[in-house]
């Protein structure tokens, strides 16, 4: 039986990957680990405990008390964020993975961790980018990933920790704000849009970027710990795709659900990270080794995320536009 742990839960992912573990392991059988941000909603409906990241002994207990032999680490100091304090970046996401791998290490359960195209950079093909390829990354974020993505590796082969991730694009989430991420536009501008309030784009609007609807980065999640360990070859680290747009792209699919929607380009500081990500990506060794395919095309994303919040926001006028 799985009996799973997931730090950073309160998180942009762990917020529904929490959930849909619960529905296929049981709500006794995962624990929603949460550092500042205390669970609210369906994160109560099963065991929550507070975890620090960069506390063993925090951890351990958790680990103990809960018999757990799986654990998705999800804290960290994303991309924009990360070059605001790019000290706290590297602590929290490289002495916090250290610090769970050495955990798994002594107790033998297994680990995902999520790697990002972050760990791309400037030097990386933009189209179609490969498995393998040139890594240069230009933030602490990316950084943290691309080291990472070596520190889980060595451990695997080291001392045989069962450790898998993915690179996730952009994600794009119905149930969670922002977390202060590049792509993080990509949610804002459906509220903006809602409110009936003009968007201030911080990328240029023709910056294609990989991108992937929260369900589809569940799933992926999901999938790759119960993948047969046999058939993987990179264990950490696996392109993933969806789909890939512009923030005009986004903006003229919203504005067929509300056309009176209105965004202005104004690019700050995180247009030079995003000119550094690729464009799309190569996710053909994942496809193969464990079966990954998304669900979610760009079109039907828009109009779900609409939908999901024009109900939240009580904004029947939208959802009358939609049906």
């Amino acid at each position: 039986m799985k009996r799973i742990l997931v730090i950073g839960a309160t998180g942009q992912i762990g917020t529904e990957l929490v959930p849909e573990l619960r529905r296929l392991y049981g709500n006794d059988n995962v624990v929603a680990g949460y550092h500042s941000k205390p669970p609210t909603g369906k994160l109560t409906e099963g065991p929550v405990e507070q975890v620090d990241v960069l506390n063993k002994e925090s951890i351990e207990k958790v680990i103990k008390k809960y018999d757990i032999n799986e654990v998705y680490h999800m804290a960290a100091i994303l991309s924009a964020a990360g070059e605001k304090n790019p000290q706290l970046a590297w602590k929290v996401n490289m002495d916090g993975l250290y610090i769970v791998l050495e955990l798994a290490r002594e107790y033998g359960f297994r680990i995902f961790w999520p790697s990002s195209i972050a760990a791309f950079g400037p030097n990386s093909p933009k189209v179609n980018t490969p498995q393998v390829t040139i890594m240069d990354p230009t933030t602490m974020y990316g950084i943290t990933k691309y080291a990472g993505e070596l520190l889980t590796r060595y451990y695997a082969y080291k001392f045989g920790v069962d450790v898998r991730g993915v690179r996730y694009p952009g994600i794009i989430s119905s149930e969670a704000l922002p977390g202060g991420g590049t792509t993080d536009y990509a949610v804002e501008i459906f509220y903006y849009a809602l409110e009936g309030k003009k968007y201030r784009c911080y990328l240029r609007e023709d910056t294609m970027l990989p991108m992937m609807y929260m369900p589809d980065a569940v799933k992926a999640a999901i999938q790759l710990m119960n993948a047969d360990r046999s058939k993987l070859t990179i264990m950490s680290g696996y392109n993933i795709a969806a789909f890939s747009f512009t923030p005009k792209q986004l903006e003229l699919e919203i504005r067929k659900y509300i056309p009176e929607f209105q965004v202005e380009y104004v690019p700050d500081f995180r247009q030079k990270i995003a000119d550094s990500w690729p464009k799309s990506l190569d996710d053909t060794v994942a496809r193969k080794e464990w079966g990954w395919s998304p669900d979610w095309s760009f079109e039907a994303m828009v109009k779900d995320m609409l939908v999901k919040l024009a109900h939240r926001l009580g904004k029947t006028e939208v959802l009358e536009r939609i049906k």
